[in-house]
């Protein structure tokens, strides 16, 4: 939803001191991408998923920052059981309860 500067009071000297504020505070990139793309992320915008184009780009980019943090965190959670893996003490409690549980239904 577009909210219009008078709903904040604002004028337009205000407008463009926080817009000049915004973009030098911003980096900004530059990309080109096909016409396909360019419509889907245009139907975005018209149904309301998103604000803008530069706010589809950077939930996009944020999505893919994350997934790789995410990624680089599993693989080091993997390369550590891999370094040290867990013994039969560590787990076997887990074995004992699965099957007590089990034992207990009353199918």
């Amino acid at each position: 939803m577009v909210v219009a500067r008078a709903d904040f009071g604002l004028d337009d000297v205000a407008v463009t001191r926080i817009a000049d504020c915004y973009a030098d505070r911003m980096a900004q990139l530059v990309t080109r991408i096909g016409e396909d793309l360019l419509a889907q992320v245009d139907e975005l915008v018209a149904d309301g998923v998103v604000e803008s184009r530069s706010e589809a780009v950077r939930l996009g980019l944020r999505g893919i920052v994350d997934a790789h943090r995410r990624r680089q965190i599993g693989d080091s959670v993997v390369a550590g059981y891999r370094a040290q893996p867990q013994g039969a003490s560590e787990v076997g409690w887990a074995d004992e309860a699965t099957i007590a549980m089990i034992a207990d239904e009353s199918w």
